[in-house]
């Protein structure tokens, strides 16, 4: 809750309120504790906080629990015996403007990125691909450059690495070799991410970072994502997150330490984004995660343990909100020890015991000073929500779908023409072509044998014809020539020997053909 004398006010100890400050804000933050010790109210709170200031939020709800920051809370028994202890009265319940989002598309407006705007590096980390097959996947991206195919979606790029791999003769000499083990291997990577659910995705309209950046009535709008089944999928929640984190650091200028920060991020259940993530991806988190804090972006992760977090993360978020543990197993004695030595300590208290001994709504708080050093831990209660906890129902979520005011730009899907239709229609033309080509073949074929039987036939009385005609010819004219004598008694004009001669010649080859056509036929 935010007032004008606490500022950022989250919890309230001993000693008074304990508030965020805001230029700190963005030297992000940790929210730990067992199940049931009130992360969520916790998250919710600072959350709401936040809205009230004017900075918008970005919420990963893996429940739906907080789904109900969107509507006005209400006076309970629990609240009345809290705004004693924090001295509120008449508090003012309100909700806060909200955007639902899913990446899957079912609960809300589809998030979604082309793959070409992932690009090839970061492509390849989520893939878990070698330095090999990252070259080939370069080389694929960059043909694609050069043809002018984009390469927007699964389908996009499947059929990017085919058309490289039948044209590796011709690229390989360019820029290098293009193997098909590595093809293979890189189809294999994009199947198991596509079962995850990546082919939702990739795609288009491609999200707008902007609109996250909104604010409605002087409130910063809460961007929630339903992630109950994004979070059965880790690898896809990974790969949501770093390209949500890494277009924001591409695109927002440089800022360093505001006084508030221009957005800030929760993550809860946040050790999904860890399980079973390649080491190159969960370097590259933290890498984002460690710089993104100089375009104005906080990042809070919610989660059971610290343990969770791997150290070269933890070591990066400053705000810190411990709520209970419990140390019933070796392991759960380790996580407690970790969480108390993240604290700077207090004199006045055993930090391990106090982890141990919180009741549900008190956590160990130690928010940054205003110098950056981390501020002493302190026992707090967790001050009250001022919107409902607890999720909203499924009318309701409609409802707030369809009156946002980025509803219809993102909810239907764009597949216009790219690479796979292009290299399907130059395949296509390819095949007609060629069976074209194939067709004037066999035709030239049949015609060079002469169409068969009677072909021979006429071929043979053609030749046999213009032989006759040519011997009858030069008879006649060789007789004349040498003065030959005259038949008295009949005379017969040169042409009627020609034709004579011509058509007995033309009946011999006829027969002939005819004989050997049968005995042809007998014999086979």
């Amino acid at each position: 809750m935010y007032d004008s004398k606490n500022g950022l006010w989250i919890a309230q100890s001993s000693e008074g309120p304990v508030s965020i400050i805001g230029k700190m804000a963005n030297r992000h933050g940790l929210v730990a504790g067992a199940t049931g010790t009130g992360k969520t109210v916790t998250l919710q709170v600072m959350a709401e906080t936040f809205c009230q200031v004017g900075v918008p939020c970005f919420m990963a709800d893996m429940k739906g629990d907080l789904s109900g920051i969107s509507q006005p809370g209400r006076m309970s028994g629990f609240i009345e015996k809290r705004m004693a202890e924090f001295g509120v009265e008449n508090p003012m319940f309100q909700g806060c403007p909200v955007r639902f989002y899913d990446v899957f598309g079912e609960q809300g407006h589809p998030l979604r990125c082309t793959v070409s705007q992932m690009g090839p590096r970061l492509l390849s980390r989520i893939l878990g691909l070698n330095d090999t097959q990252e070259g080939v996947l370069n080389i694929v991206f960059r043909i694609a450059d050069e043809r002018g195919l984009l390469i927007l979606d699964i389908k996009d790029l499947r059929s990017m690495l085919n058309f490289a791999l039948d044209h590796a003769s011709e690229y390989s000499s360019i820029y290098g070799n293009i193997a098909s083990a590595s093809v293979g291997a890189i189809q294999r990577a994009i199947l198991a991410l596509e079962n995850d659910g990546a082919d939702k995705f990739f795609g288009e309209p491609s999200f707008d970072i902007q609109d996250l950046l909104a604010c409605e009535g002087g409130k910063g709008v809460m961007s929630v994502l339903a992630a109950d089944r994004l979070m059965m999928k880790p690898k896809l929640y990974s790969t949501f997150l770093l390209w949500l984190l890494s277009e924001l650091y591409s695109t927002l200028p440089e800022v360093g330490d505001m006084e508030l920060p221009k957005l800030v991020f929760f993550f809860d259940e946040a050790h999904m984004l860890f399980d079973d993530t390649p080491k190159a991806l969960a370097d590259k988190i933290e890498q984002v995660v460690r710089l993104i804090r100089s375009k104005g972006v906080g990042v809070y992760f919610v989660t059971q343990s610290p343990t969770d977090i791997p150290e070269s993360i933890l070591g990066q978020l400053g705000n810190r909100v411990q709520h209970a543990l419990r140390a019933f197993t070796p392991k759960d004695q380790k996580a407690v020890k970790v969480a108390a030595e993240t604290f700077r300590a207090n004199p006045a208290f055993d930090t391990s015991e106090a982890i141990m001994n919180l009741g549900t709504g008190e956590a160990l708080v130690s928010f940054l000073e205003a110098n950056g050093a981390p501020g002493v831990v302190q026992k707090a209660k967790i001050l009250f929500p001022l919107s409902q906890i607890g999720a909203i129902d499924t009318s309701q979520r409609s409802q707030l779908i369809k009156s946002s005011r980025i509803y219809g730009k993102y909810d239907t899907p764009v597949d216009r023409e790219s690479a796979f239709e292009v290299l399907l229609a130059q395949a296509r033309k390819d095949e007609e072509e060629a069976a074209a080509e194939a067709q004037a073949k066999e035709t030239e074929k049949k015609s060079a044998k002469g169409g068969g039987l009677f072909g021979k036939l006429a071929k043979a009385v053609v030749t046999a014809v213009t032989a006759s005609v040519a011997a009858s010819v030069g008879t006649a004219v060789s007789n004349k020539v040498a003065g030959g004598k005259t038949q008295k008694t009949k005379k017969v004009s040169t042409g009627n020997k020609v034709v004579k001669s011509a058509t007995s010649a033309a009946t011999r080859t006829v027969t002939r053909e005819l004989s050997r056509s049968i005995l042809g036929n007998l014999i086979k």
